[in-house]
Parts: structure tokens; C-alpha cells; sequence
């Protein structure tokens, strides 16, 4: 045989493509009020005050307790998520291009809901707090302490709470025995659960759903981001899809044919806001990411 021959050999590619590891798509929007088909620019979320019972003498008029109203206001901004796929180009790859790219808009306008949700949830400074991370003893004492600031607000325990760590702050958690442990489930299976949370997955415990998130404001710094809420506290308004406003679809997808350029352009739209509706629902504890793991 040819010492040549090697200059014949074929060069194989996988035909499945892979797409750079990232948070696929949103996570958070099922986790507070959603708003979909808004038609307009802007979506005004209710709220209404608490209110006190009194007494009243016999035959006299009752005091009214004039609850106050307050709004609100969520501002919808418009994203685009496109990348154009040159026909010829289609013609010399093995993967299915066009579908990469669609999943990868997909995921990118997930995502910015989950930005829009956190940005307006850290520009709420109603309820702040540190996480402490100098021993289990102190990881412990945050991680009640958070939940302890739903009860003192009279955030309704209803299953409906939810909490976010960055990944370093979930590291922290799992080392206290009472969070991590399956030997504290109780006979109902709550308030604590086997198995630690991953993002998308939710580990019930102290009435609590909590989860990673690695979109937290300042995650791996010396001033991350945790929160604790309530699903009501918090309001996400989505437009309806171009060209589906009776419907109920907030993301519009599109591939369309360019001639001039002998290409496709995938692309997604959507059109979103989000807003804290009520600050006292909700709560932000600092966390140094920085910090070693605990160990004792």
C-alpha cells in the first residue's frame, strides 16, 4: 500500500451540532404573576391595601376601613433574537443549522424574561439582608432568617414562595444537614424534601421552593444576590405575538427567505415588562461568592 494513502482519508463530523452550554431558555416566569396578550405599551398590576376591623356601638354606623388602592406599572420592551444561514453554506455542513439557531433565540429571549424579572426584583430595596457563609451554624441562621421575613410580613405560606441562590449560595446550603438531608422529610413530605434543586427544578423546604440561579445579580462577586418571594409579589406583562393578538403566545418565531442574499434569517420577537407589585413580598440578601465553601 501507498505511504501516501492518507491523503485520501475522509474527515467524519458528528452531524449533531453542540450548542455552547448556557441556561436554556427562562426558568423564573412561572414563578410570578404573568400577564399575557396585553395590547399596549404598558400593563398596570392592582393592589389593594390591608385593612382593620373595629367595633361600633349598638344602632351606630360602621367604620369604613378605606382600604387604599395602589398600582403597579409594568413598561413593555420589545427584543429581537435573529442570525442569518447562508443557503450554499446549508449545502457544505451536516447539522441542521437552521434548528441550532432556533433554539438558540429561543433560549436568548427566555433568558431576558428572567433579566427583566430580576432587574426590577434588585432595583426593590424594601427588604434587604445579609447571608452570612462563616459557618453552617450562620448558613443555617440566613436561610431561616429569609423565611422568617415571609412570616413577618404576612407573606401568605401557601406554597407559592420561592427562593433564588446563585450556585456558590446553594453550595453553602447543602451543607447544613436540615437542608440537604432526606431524613427530614416528615409523614406529608413537608416542609422538607429529598434532593438538592438545579435551575428549572425546585427543592420544597421551610414552606419554600428554592432553586439556583445563575442570572443573579453580581453572581461569583464579593455582593451576589439572593431572593425570597412570593409568586404574587412580583408581575410579568407579555404582548401577544405579531399577527396573534387573540391568541395567547408571547414569543413570535420566523424564518423567512432572502433572496438578495441567498439566505434565511431565523429570528424571535417578543415584547415583555416586569414589576415588583408589592415590596413586602419579597426580599434581597447579599452573599460574598467569594467565600470558601463551609466545612464546620
Amino acid at each position: 500500500m501507498s505511504t501516501s494513502v492518507s491523503t485520501a482519508f475522509v474527515a467524519d463530523y458528528d452531524a449533531k451540532v453542540h450548542q455552547a452550554f448556557q441556561r436554556r431558555g427562562g426558568v423564573l416566569l412561572p414563578t410570578v404573576r404573568h400577564k399575557s396578550r396585553v395590547v399596549g405599551s404598558t400593563e398596570t398590576f392592582q393592589k389593594i391595601g390591608t385593612g382593620t376591623a373595629t367595633t361600633k356601638s349598638r344602632h351606630g354606623t360602621i367604620t369604613p376601613m378605606n382600604q387604599s388602592h395602589t398600582t403597579a406599572v409594568a413598561t413593555l420592551a420589545d427584543f429581537y433574537a435573529g442570525d442569518w444561514v447562508d443557503k450554499l453554506d446549508e449545502s457544505k455542513i451536516t447539522i441542521d443549522e437552521r434548528m441550532a439557531l432556533a433554539n438558540g433565540g429561543a433560549w436568548a429571549l427566555g433568558r431576558k424574561v428572567d433579566d427583566q424579572i430580576l432587574t426590577a426584583m434588585n432595583a426593590d430595596t424594601t427588604n434587604d439582608g445579609t447571608f452570612t457563609v462563616t459557618s453552617k451554624a450562620t448558613v443555617l441562621a440566613s436561610l431561616l432568617e429569609m423565611v422568617e421575613v415571609m412570616d413577618d410580613n404576612d407573606v401568605p405560606d401557601d406554597g407559592q414562595r420561592y427562593a433564588l441562590l446563585t450556585p456558590r449560595a446553594h453550595s453553602q446550603a447543602a451543607t447544613v444537614e436540615e437542608f440537604a438531608s432526606a431524613d427530614y422529610v416528615d409523614a406529608s413530605g413537608n416542609p422538607f424534601k429529598q434532593g438538592l434543586s438545579k435551575a428549572g427544578r425546585w427543592k420544597e423546604w421551610a414552606g419554600t421552593k428554592w432553586g439556583t440561579h445563575t442570572g443573579l445579580p453580581s453572581k461569583g462577586g464579593a455582593t451576589a444576590e439572593c431572593y425570597i418571594y412570593h409568586k404574587s409579589a412580583v408581575g410579568y406583562a407579555s404582548a401577544a405575538a405579531a399577527g396573534n393578538i387573540a391568541g395567547n403566545q408571547s414569543v413570535s418565531a420566523d424564518i423567512t427567505w432572502h433572496g438578495d442574499r441567498a439566505a434565511h434569517f431565523i429570528n424571535h420577537m417578543m415584547s415583555g415588562g416586569a414589576v415588583v407589585i408589592d415590596g413586602n413580598g419579597m426580599a434581597e440578601y447579599t452573599i460574598d461568592d467569594t467565600a470558601a465553601i463551609v466545612t464546620s
